[in-house]
């Protein structure tokens, strides 16, 4: 009997020995199979060359220049010891004397420790010519690593700066979000550059390699190639884009110079800085003194900068008043230059009035009068609807980042911000574009676009991603009603460009006739104590109002829209008829302005 049973614990042992060996031998065959090849196989990643950035005719707005980096092998100390650094350092300084010896230790030691096994980037950057002639000499050092490290250059400078944006070091913050920066380690920080930075950085490639025990490689296995054609072609023209920074020289501002389908041509915010002082980091003087400026370099006024419209906001108010079913097309006060409004005086930027005015001279004479009446009528709620609806309080969708939506205030606008009601006086400051009413200059580029062709077009910087063109479909945001007497509106900004009462019409020399409004939007309070107005270029600079002037052109075949805003500018056609004459005669120099076919 105790034959049998120690035969039966044997026999058991034996047939669970027989199926664990089976169940290694065959079943996890494949399962350490991976595991030995993940222990034999590397992979290293390499990154992409960024894609260049050029203009409307292939000229290069930013690229890559080229040059390499320089790594040193890990654990080059020990302790206190630092004899092998100080030595490659050395070495390396004798090689290329340009470089700074204490910023190459202190880079090394910042990342070196006992668990980086990988090679240290000590010199992010040196140029091409530079490294060529002792390439091979020091690429003979066990300790040295060489790689090509491409550098992003702005051929144009601070032109077109705040469209076009620069690329700099990735932070950690950045990195978490996107691990292929730990490889790229550089980023679009503003921009373009920013906007489009997954397309422009590509995909890395890959390349396998088998390596024995001691991490020795031995062949190599296979490798993919880094993502080719991701250059971005842009719709602007640098030469307008150099013209408009010329053109705008001394003044601070914004300018948009845009087709009415919203492909912008040229853009400005004002003033601009140099790109490629970004590239390899700022120095802390530099950036304060962007930082510190009065006159905010640093912020793109085309979509950050917010600002009482003033009399630019006429044209779309008019086109709710004669809509709103209280007024119309017909509707005709009397201006008299000032209106009474409890304790309150109104008044009129024309002292003694315009006398009998309908809808087309409060346009074209920028009638205050004429739209502090009719907000009584038509009322601030069918007023802010007017202006969301139309694109007004929204972003544009400018494909640049952080654009700011700006304010259109209303009765619930303000319950909801201050908790407080809304008074009368309010509503007459939103009819002539000031109290709480802001805007951005691209939206009112935006705005005259829709004014010009019935459609709120998408304004948009890029033409073609890769293959494909980027063409943005327009909004359709007007009533029936609002197309029908659009027309009205139109004619009326024509005469503020031509007709003899026009606010423009002595400052524009354009070669053939546009239509647009001009804007004086005040920036400082006037007391009213205050019996006569005082000239703008007599006040403080700071308190002079913003010069607005937004038009589009040919007035009878609108193709594109010039919208100048100059800080503390005074009157605005004064101010910019000038600036925008000469941009519409350059467009037209550049062939761009198409003519209309004789009639037969």
């Amino acid at each position: 009997m105790k034959i049998k049973i120690l035969l039966s614990i044997f026999i058991v042992v034996w047939i669970g020995l027989v199926v664990r060996v089976f169940h290694l031998a065959v079943q996890f065959n494949d399962y350490y199979e991976n595991l030995s090849e993940n222990n034999s196989i590397k992979s290293e990643l390499s990154a992409p060359v960024r894609g260049e950035i050029l203009d409307r005719n292939k000229e290069p707005i930013a690229i890559n220049e080229l040059g390499f980096k320089i790594a040193f092998a890990p654990h080059l100390t020990k302790g206190k010891d630092t004899s092998r650094l100080d030595a490659e350092v050395a070495y390396l300084v004798s090689m290329i004397p340009t470089l700074d010896a204490n910023k190459i230790i202190k880079t090394y030691k910042m990342q070196d420790s006992y668990y980086n096994h990988g090679f240290i980037d000590v010199v992010d950057f040196v140029p091409h010519e530079t490294i060529i002639p002792i390439y091979a000499l020091m690429n003979l050092r066990d300790t040295i690593k060489i790689s090509p490290s491409p550098k992003r250059l702005y051929p144009y400078g601070l032109i077109g700066a705040h469209l076009i944006g620069y690329v700099a070091k990735a932070n950690q913050k950045e990195i978490d979000a996107d691990p292929s920066l730990q490889l790229l380690g550089h980023v679009g920080k503003n921009g373009i550059e920013k906007y489009y930075n997954r397309y422009l950085q590509g995909v890395a490639g890959e390349r396998r390699i088998k390596v024995n025990a001691h991490n020795v490689e031995i062949e190599e296995i296979g490798r993919s190639a880094t993502q080719e054609n991701h250059n971005l072609v842009l719709n602007i023209d640098m030469n307008l884009q150099s013209f408009i920074t010329q053109a705008f020289e001394n003044h601070v501002g914004a300018i948009i110079v845009m087709d009415v389908h919203g492909a912008i041509y040229a853009a400005g915010s004002y003033p601009e800085y140099d790109l490629n002082r970004f590239v390899s980091g700022i120095s802390s003087e530099e950036w304060n003194a962007l930082m510190g400026s009065v006159d905010s370099p640093f912020t793109n006024k085309m979509i950050n900068g917010l600002y009482p419209p003033g009399s630019t906001i006429k044209n779309n108010m008019g086109l709710i008043y004669i809509n709103s079913g209280v007024w119309n097309e017909y509707t005709t006060i009397n201006s008299t230059g000032s209106m009474r409004l409890g304790n309150r005086t109104f008044r009129d930027w024309k002292k003694n009035g315009h006398g009998a005015t309908n809808i087309t001279k409060a346009i074209v004479e920028s009638c205050d009068d004429y739209f502090y009446q009719g907000s009584l009528q038509v009322g601030i709620d069918r007023m802010s609807n007017g202006m969301i609806r139309m694109g007004l309080g929204k972003k544009t969708g400018i494909d640049l980042p952080n654009e700011f939506i700006g304010t259109v205030p209303g009765r619930a606008w303000k319950r909801d911000k201050f908790h407080k009601p809304w008074y009368q006086g309010e509503t007459l400051n939103t009819s002539i574009g000031q109290g709480d009413l802001l805007v951005t200059p691209m939206q009112i580029a935006q705005q005259t676009a829709l004014m010009a062709t019935g459609k709120l077009p998408i304004p948009h910087i890029a033409k073609v991603i890769g293959n494909s063109p980027y063409t943005p479909a327009p909004l359709d945001v007007l009533t029936p009603s609002e197309k029908q007497k659009l027309p009205i509106i139109q004619q009326a900004m024509r005469g503020v460009c031509n007709d003899p009462g026009g606010t423009a019409k002595a400052y524009v020399y354009t070669r053939f006739p546009i239509a647009g409004k001009t804007g004086t939007a005040q920036t400082t309070g006037i007391s009213q104590t205050v019996k006569e107005r005082q000239n703008e270029h007599a006040m403080e600079y700071f308190k002079r109002s913003h010069a607005w002037f937004t038009t589009y052109g040919p007035a009878d075949n609108p193709q594109f829209i010039v919208t100048v805003m100059v800080e503390h500018g005074g009157h605005g056609g004064e101010a910019t008829g000038g600036m925008i004459s000469s941009i519409y005669n350059k467009l037209d120099d550049m062939g761009y302005i198409k003519k209309e076919a004789p009639k037969e």
